[in-house]
């Protein structure tokens, strides 16, 4: 089959790679029909290779057609169609029966010290094979599938793999209440349906990001977005009478713009060989922080900032005296995607489409474009906010 690799820091290809095969009685494999590219794709190209092995396939935002299911498979049969979550989970642990499906007992990363495995992200997070691909195994899947239905497009399904639910979660944990006010960092994928969302559920809703053409696809959908400039700040604490807003979605994370030294420290810790470089990450890594540090200053007294952007600095210094001080209160991790599935299922299915679904993909190519599409939506050119893979 065909599969994007992970070959180098900004360097992937599209490959003959061997089929996956049923390795566990409870696998399934997937024939893909879309598979999307994250912005935390974004951080396996740039950022985090020293967790990745040539060749790695990549991508965790997939869906498609069940072809082969495993003997003890029980809910899933050839020819049903499924998204797939990102993260693989059992579904009847300590933690998932919690609705923590990202921190999952039986399949957390004890190696690495992390939570649940997730499709296509690295030693990490297990090294599972990802979904951008023509074919993906599946793990313990009848509870790692979810089934939709036949009539609706694949982009009205395919983000229930990832980014809208963890838009969802986003907004859940900034905890505004009827009618408060929510501001969004960061309007990419996830940062765009954070911001409707906030809009459905009947908040005021800004954001800011320094991109034109997302700002104007954010406004669309009655969002009042804003560029980040040197009173930006200001001008959104005053539109919530000089207090900020109630809460605050973080969207960005670890590679915000604007953050030289960080950024230097990031490329620099890129350049060791792995086993240092991951050392180094684990130890004494630090993020840009040009979102979550404005976001803590500008959220109110008492308010909540929620990050859905991926941080992975262990030594990244934090204004504890000030969020103290503010009594903020900050919400976060990795999205318990099976957890939202009841609620956002309807909504997604809607035919009104109240999250704007239908307007957010602005380039669907074959898998053979990928790589191109890499560099494109690394650089936010051409106007690239969210791209689909067809393999």
């Amino acid at each position: 089959m065909k599969a994007l690799t992970w070959q180098a820091k900004r360097s992937v290809s599209v490959d003959e790679v061997p089929d996956p095969t049923i390795q566990e009685p409870t696998d399934a494999i997937i024939r893909i029909t879309s598979t999307a590219i994250c912005g935390s794709d974004l951080h396996l190209y740039e950022t985090l290779g020293a967790y990745l092995d040539k060749g790695d396939i990549l991508g965790h935002e997939p869906m498609g057609i069940v072809e082969e299911v495993g003997s003890a498979i029980t809910s899933l049969r050839p020819g049903d169609r499924v998204v797939i979550p990102f993260n693989i989970a059992c579904g009847h642990c300590f933690m998932c029966v919690r609705g923590l499906q990202s921190q999952c007992e039986t399949t957390q990363v004890h190696s690495q010290g992390s939570g649940a495995s997730l499709f296509g992200f690295s030693k990490l997070y297990g090294q599972v094979p990802g979904g951008q691909a023509e074919l993906l195994r599946v793990p313990l899947a009848d509870y790692n599938t979810i089934p939709v239905g036949s009539d609706l497009p694949d982009e009205r399904y395919l983000f229930l793999s990832d980014i809208i639910p963890t838009a969802w979660q986003g907004v859940k944990y900034a905890n505004v209440s009827d009618g408060g006010s929510l501001t969004v960092f960061g309007l990419g994928p996830v940062g765009q349906f954070a911001a409707r969302i906030g809009v459905h559920l009947g908040y005021d809703v800004t954001a800011i990001d320094p991109v034109a053409e997302r700002r104007a696809m954010a406004e669309r959908h009655g969002v009042k977005a804003f560029d980040m400039g040197d009173d930006t700040i200001e001008q959104l604490r005053d539109l919530t009478d000089g207090r900020g807003p109630e809460g605050i979605v973080d969207a960005v994370g670890m590679e915000a713009h604007g953050s030289g030294f960080p950024a230097f420290m990031q490329a620099a810790v890129g350049m060791l060989p792995d086993k240092l470089a991951q050392k180094a990450m684990e130890t004494s890594g630090i993020d840009r922080l040009t979102a979550l540090h404005p976001a803590l200053d500008l959220v109110r007294r008492g308010g909540t900032v929620s990050l859905s952007g991926v941080y992975g600095g262990e030594a990244s210094p934090m204004p504890l005296m000030s969020m103290f001080d503010k009594q903020i209160a900050l919400r976060m991790g990795q999205c318990n995607v099976k957890s939202w599935i009841d609620e956002l299922m309807p909504i997604v299915e809607d035919p009104a489409d109240p999250l704007g679904i239908n307007d957010l993909v602005t380039h669907s190519v074959p898998l053979d474009d990928a790589p191109h599409m890499y560099d494109i939506f690394q650089k936010k050119e051409d106007g690239c906010i969210k791209v689909v893979l067809k393999p």
